[in-house]
């Protein structure tokens, strides 16, 4: 086998002819002698000419080629059952895991159907009015359902990420994640392939339970007992999968007395700018209409402390993400075709625990949720005329430390306020933000202009609380048999790294039972 890179003009596609011509000159053969030839990534190359990268795997003819392959689902109904506390990317694959392994997933979701979360989310857009078990964090898929689904992650070491992406199209995905350096799958599609999910994990004999919000897990009989919308679950071991935003289940951890640590997590603003400005500064000026909708990244040291962008949303819209009343918090969602008219991302502060006063495994949970409740009563006390509305600041004016006189149109459907960012955000985070901003324009001339909106606040991107484990058993540290997995437990970000921890708790889960 020999791997080689191949580049083309975007807008050009690459035929096949093209693709084994170059294989045979890679391998040193005559076309007819390449075997399987398969293109293995894709990647946008915006440095001089405006190109696509293709990496390639070649095989001679005769050499042996194995693609890879999905584990076969199993019949579960009758198997010994494993309850999995979320229906977000990390219980859903560790719930299809346990189906190719020969166990009965039992997921418990506090929220609603994919679908039937959808009008909920529009009630809280247009009215403000936020179901504190159905919205943009909670329901089936999560918070990935209704979000950009990007779908790569910094980490190799967590497992195979092929499993994802192979078990994602088998859902009804599209292919070309395969193959993409920066795949994702878009708003308008995930409903779909979170469904698809479910129908496979109830035809092979799991079980979906729905509006069932755990309120007990309670040691018994060697197992486990869990509470859920007023029925009793009964099963040896338990995954809890339960998201990055779930206070309900910590405060259970605490009142039991097992184990908890506060954990750095990041806060910041959504940054809003025009898509077409990103368009041209990240193709220097060549884009056009063509070519793939401009993205971008980058991270700063500022004072000892990351600044970095999160989750950005190229063509993308602004969403409420709150989860309860009184508080304001903001996040990012594009379609698949990434066409809106602005592209925005969160720009964020790391926070570690030494960087807010206080002690306890909940005092950055308390943090965040008072810089959440302080964007809500600013906008309250100052006229806004929507409960979510946001309050905003254009980038120039907030790093020179000035109240906008006016705004730039917005994505974000409740609206934003004219305020003083600068001094709503907690110090620490505004000064280096404000530091921030300016750096990142010597990267990418014309990022820094009063043309880009900031919007408060970008506070939930990641737990703020970790659920301790066993590295070696995945298993919390006070509870043999429950398996803290995903972004709630502390030990992922986004949906492929909590993909693929749901995966390896299921199979740590598997060898035990």
């Amino acid at each position: 086998m020999k791997e080689f890179e191949i580049a083309k003009k975007i807008g050009k596609e690459l035929t096949e002819g093209e693709l084994r011509e170059a294989a045979a000159k890679a391998l040193g053969v005559r076309p007819e002698k390449v075997g399987h030839v398969e293109v293995v990534r894709r990647s946008v190359d915006a440095r001089t000419d405006i190109l696509y990268r293709y990496r390639v795997q070649a095989f001679r003819e005769g050499e042996p080629y194995e693609p890879f392959k999905l584990q076969e689902f199993r019949d579960v109904h009758g198997a010994k059952p494993v309850i999995i506390i979320g229906a977000g990317p990390a219980g859903l694959f560790a719930a299809v895991k346990l189906l190719q392994l020969g166990l009965k997933p039992v997921i418990l979701e506090r929220g609603k159907d994919v679908h039937r979360r959808k009008a909920d989310m529009a009630r809280l857009s247009v009215e403000g009015v936020i179901d504190p078990d159905s919205n943009y964090c909670y329901g089936e898929g999560g918070a990935g359902a209704f979000s950009d689904g990007k779908l790569f992650t910094r980490s190799s070491k967590r497992g195979d990420i092929r499993e994802v992406l192979h078990g994602l199209v088998a859902f009804g995905a599209d292919p070309d994640i395969l193959v993409d350096a920066h795949p994702h799958l878009g708003t308008d599609r995930l409903p779909a392939i979170v469904e698809n999910i479910r129908l496979c994990v109830e035809e092979h004999g799991g079980e979906y339970h729905f509006d069932s919000r755990v309120t007990d897990i309670r040691q018994a009989d060697g197992g486990f007992e869990v509470l859920a919308g007023g029925e009793v679950y009964r099963a040896a071991k338990v995954i809890l999968a339960s998201g990055h935003s779930a206070r309900d289940i910590y405060e259970l951890f605490q009142s039991r007395g097992w184990a908890l640590q506060a954990k750095g997590f990041a806060m910041g603003v959504r940054v809003e700018h025009p898509q077409w400005l990103i368009n041209q500064i990240r193709y220097h000026g060549k884009y056009q209409p063509f070519m793939p909708t401009a993205e971008y990244s980058f991270v700063q040291q500022v004072d000892g402390r990351g600044v970095f962008s999160f989750c950005m949303c190229p063509g993308g819209i602004l969403v409420p993400s709150s989860t309860e009343d009184g508080a304001v918090v903001l996040n990012g969602m594009s379609n698949s075709a990434r066409n809106s008219k602005w592209a925005n991302a969160g720009v964020v502060v790391q926070i570690e625990p030494e960087d807010v006063p206080g002690d306890g495994p909940f005092h950055l949970m308390d943090f965040q949720q008072a810089v959440e409740r302080k964007m809500f009563e600013w906008v309250s006390a100052n006229g806004g005329r929507h409960p979510l509305q946001a309050p905003a600041q254009r980038m120039k004016d907030f790093c020179r430390g000035i109240v906008s006189r006016d705004l730039p149109k917005t994505s974000y459907h409740p609206g934003a306020l004219s305020s003083p960012l600068h001094e709503l955000l907690p110090e620490h985070v505004a000064l280096r933000l404000r530091r921030a901003f300016p750096q990142v324009d010597r990267q990418m001339h014309g990022y820094y202009t009063n043309d880009a909106l900031l919007l408060g606040v970008e506070s939930r991107t990641s737990s703020p609380i970790r659920l301790p484990r066993d590295p070696e058993t995945l298993e919390h540290i006070d509870v043999p048999g429950l398996y803290p997995c995903g972004e709630g437990a502390g030990y992922a970000g986004g949906i492929v790294s909590s993909a693929l921890d749901g995966i390896n708790c299921a199979v740590q889960c598997a060898q035990t039972i």
